[in-house]
């Protein structure tokens, strides 16, 4: 892999099709705990104080017609892409536990950690991480898979994080996540020196820098001195949740620091560490950091996005240089495919990638709850220095879209106050009635800068893949929230 690359698509088809073997040396996945929720991104609106949010991700897995060509596929060992140890630990797990929703997800993940297992370079590491909910089951199926062909687990690490009690609590709060650290064979990176702790300065006075104190030259660990106060040192074992400026709105963002443990004692500046579930970005982003190369993947066009402002909010713009994006349409045949995907678990995809796409990412996504009147997506322009008013965004991807539908987008934006245009973003090219209807909602001029826009603009998705994009006047807000740069002098401002 000569550079980094983001896909935007299934894992399991990613990693099939596009990821060479041996080519990987680290491996870390978050990826969803099978909680049965759904997992919202929250987003600014044009009130500081008000939020919006859209689905991010579905963690509800279903007994239905993947789930059963998945088990089919292990039972069979088609390809013979699984070693025979998965293969009986699948089919005698099904006997224990009913064909639900467990075991779907746990078919999700065997076929996909075995594609894993295959990238890894010899030396390589995996690290899952994961919550109590499937935990158990999940270590006898990384056992089958890295185990039976010689790996080794080397560690259950325990991520510890305080949580307040809620009110009407009926149990102990959960307050650690398990990641499991596999190795692909008996030999791994682990560069201890890089993630050692510092000395704690009374147990420096204490030991006196005997050797035959600290265990023959070895350096005392704060943990040792903190615990004998009854305490737990700051270390990776209590990396705090998300706060303050590093949070982004994404539902299992992950800190930084937590990554950062693990992609420095596993890895080493040049090598490829790889995300199959990289939601938010953190991995890339601290992967980027520390100088190694890195491929991620994921399924929802809204995480992509997220990404790529992430990455250029942190490293600046030019970062759009350094990687290979893969997996949004490119023509018309891949923009259809998208909008007529039948999985519920990516649904809104297609509105997703049109809507965020065209507006460089400065959107944000309504949530279906029956009570949008068509609108898909809201964005903000600056109206004055310190106001804004929203763009609207209705996006339609079937075949029997006409005049009537801008006539009713053009009613949802007359009654909306805070609405000032909207965006008609059609699959179908409009027909004339469409463009006069459109044309006769009229003109909205800017009085920040005088500039004048169509009160509805009708953009076809033909125009969207040949470059076409939605440039908002000055000072924009943004809809999520804004990443530090890496460069803590330079101001980034990216011009849409």
């Amino acid at each position: 892999m000569t550079m980094n690359k983001l896909y935007y698509g299934d894992n399991l088809e990613v990693l099939r099709k596009y990821i060479a073997d041996e080519s990987v040396d680290l491996c870390y996945i978050d990826p969803p705990f099978n909680s049965n929720r759904d997992y919202n991104q929250i987003y600014a609106t044009s009130n500081n104080e008000d939020k919006a949010q859209s689905q991010a991700f579905v963690d509800t897995w279903q007994w239905d017609e993947s789930a059963v060509d998945g088990l089919n596929e292990i039972i069979e060992n088609r390809d013979k892409r699984f070693n025979i140890e998965l293969v009986k630990f699948i089919d005698n797990i099904k006997n224990v536990i009913d064909k639900g929703s467990l075991l779907a997800y746990l078919i999700s993940l065997a076929r996909r950690i075995t594609e894993i297992h295959r990238v890894l370079k010899p030396t390589g590491s995996f690290y899952f991480h994961c919550d109590p909910t499937a935990s158990h089951y999940i270590k006898l199926l990384l056992d089958s898979i890295f185990v039976s062909r010689g790996g080794c687990v080397l560690n259950e690490i325990i991520w510890c994080y305080s949580r307040m009690a809620a009110k009407g609590q009926k149990q102990l709060s959960r307050c650690h996540d398990v990641i499991f650290w596999y190795s692909k064979s008996k030999k791994w990176t682990f560069n201890v020196d890089e993630i050692r702790l510092a000395y704690a300065e009374t147990s420096k006075a204490r030991a006196g820098y005997k050797k035959t104190n600290l265990g023959g030259g070895a350096p005392k660990s704060q943990i040792c001195e903190l615990n004998e106060n009854g305490k737990f040192p700051e270390d990776w074992l209590q990396i705090p949740f998300i706060r303050g400026k590093e949070y982004l709105g994404y539902p299992t963002q992950k800190p930084e620091a937590l990554l950062e443990r693990i992609i420095k004692a596993s890895s080493n500046e040049g090598d490829t560490v790889l995300d199959a579930y990289c939601g938010c970005g953190t991995t890339i982003v601290v992967a980027e950091k520390l100088k190694r190369k890195w491929v991620g993947i994921d399924i929802t066009y809204q995480s992509v996005s997220l990404i790529i402002k992430r990455l250029q909010d942190t490293y600046g713009e030019e970062i759009i240089q350094n990687f290979e994006l893969n997996g949004i349409p490119k023509d018309m045949n891949a923009a259809i495919a998208l909008a007529h995907k039948k999985d519920d678990r990516v649904r809104k995809e297609f509105e997703k990638w049109a809507i965020l796409t065209y507006t460089n990412n400065y959107a944000y996504i309504n949530e279906k709850k029956g009570s949008d009147r068509g609108i898909d997506g809201r964005a903000f322009m600056a109206v004055s220095a310190e106001n804004t008013k929203e763009v609207l965004f209705s996006v339609k991807s079937g075949e029997k879209v006409g005049v009537s539908d801008i006539r009713d987008f053009r009613g949802v934006l007359d009654r909306e106050e805070n609405a000032v245009t909207g965006v008609f973003i059609t699959l179908k090219n409009p027909t004339k009635d469409m463009i006069s209807e459109a044309k006769d909602a009229g003109i909205y001029v800017n009085p920040f800068n005088n500039q004048p826009f169509d009160k509805i603009k009708i953009v076809t998705v033909e125009s969207i893949i040949g470059g076409e994009r939605l440039y908002l006047p000055l000072p924009k807000r943004d809809v999520v929230k804004r990443a530090e740069s890496s460069d803590k002098s330079k101001k980034i401002d990216i011009e849409f």
